[in-house]
């Protein structure tokens, strides 16, 4: 959960790896740091984009990297409904909405905002990999 206090100050409540159903929080934690020694820049890219007032580079958010996971698994839960994999749900289509707005803010074409989609979506199945192979 976010509380939003300024433009500047997000303070996090609870962990979002806390928050994230069928996974275990210590493994998961194991897993984003092995994840994030490969795919650092990766998650600063998103971050750049998903968070403009706070840049991944020390800003005031705590646990940078937990919300962009997050976000990475909202990118490929959507996907899946898009292909019809999953059951589509009256927010379905907001929550689309939002994700292609929030990548696309500052973007001059849709190569860019394909390219944070495509990065999102291999960042979210490379932890479910690494996560299944931690014990």
């Amino acid at each position: 959960m976010v509380i939003y206090l300024s433009d500047r100050d997000i303070i996090f409540i609870m962990s979002i790896l806390q928050n994230m159903e069928g996974f275990e929080l210590n493994r998961s934690k194991n897993a984003l740091e092995m994840l994030l020694i490969d795919r650092k820049n990766e998650f600063r890219e998103l971050a750049d984009s998903l968070l403009p007032m706070a840049p991944a580079s020390g800003g005031s958010i705590k646990n940078w990297e937990e919300f962009i996971l997050n976000f990475c698994f909202d990118v490929t839960e959507a996907f899946k409904t898009w292909k019809g994999e999953k059951t589509s749900f009256p927010t379905s289509a907001l929550k689309s909405i939002t994700i292609l707005r929030q990548l696309s803010r500052d973007k001059t074409s849709m190569n860019q905002v394909s390219h944070l989609l495509n990065i999102a979506y291999n960042i979210a199945e490379e932890f479910k990999v690494v996560y299944r192979r931690i014990e």
